[in-house]
């Protein structure tokens, strides 16, 4: 996984309590204002840490919003970590891929900045090649094979997550535009879309 775009790793207890203070203000932020009235003099205001401090890890905005999506990956794939801990499903890939949808829609729907800047910049058009969906199916790719007993490192399995992120991507932002809780129809087809498409490779 490519780190995020610190120019400093926190070492300490209390500077890494300041790193998570600057982000949460950078997600209100986002939420309230757009990414284009972002500015790291907020974020310090809100965050309530000298401006200092905030150039002590990102070197603009754009970095900042880039580690907030960072930890948008590390919240998401926690969240899924924990509901496949969970007894039932065991095995099941297709209540498994449930629980990859129904986890990015609550965080859609409740997490601060997610709405915006999701696991990638708020302009996907100007992303690396590799961000962020790329990052998203490795990081399940990984998940899933764990739970299901596959071989992550298998290059049939991986282009079929990268295929499935990239089509779920593309339908459930669909499902937003047309609803802002998300249209349940959508979000229906989009589960049996995957269902039927993963079939081939994981049945």
């Amino acid at each position: 996984m490519p780190t995020p775009p610190l120019r400093r790793t926190p070492i300490q207890r209390r500077s890494a309590e300041r790193l998570d203070r600057i982000l949460d203000a950078c997600a209100e932020l986002l939420d309230e204002s757009g990414y284009d009235e972002l500015s790291t003099r907020a974020v310090a205001a809100r965050a309530e840490v000298p401006i200092g401090s905030v150039y002590r890890f990102f070197s603009n905005k754009r970095a900042m919003a880039e580690a907030l999506a960072h930890r948008n990956l590390d919240v998401y794939a926690a969240r899924v970590t924990e509901r496949f801990a969970e007894p039932g499903g065991e095995g099941d890939w297709r209540h498994a891929m449930d629980v990859v949808i129904d986890e990015y829609l609550a965080m859609k729907r409740g997490a601060p900045g997610f709405a915006l800047v999701e696991f990638g910049m708020p302009v996907p058009a100007t992303a690396a090649p590799d961000q962020p969906n790329h990052l998203v199916a490795d990081r399940l790719r990984a998940l899933l094979a764990d739970r299901l007993g596959l071989d992550a490192d298998d290059d049939r399995l991986r282009v079929a997550f990268l295929v499935a992120v990239e089509s779920a991507d593309a339908l459930l932002r669909l499902a937003f535009r047309l609803d802002p809780a998300g249209d349940p129809t959508i979000v229906s087809e989009t589960k049996a879309l995957l269902r039927a498409y993963l079939a081939r490779t994981l049945d």
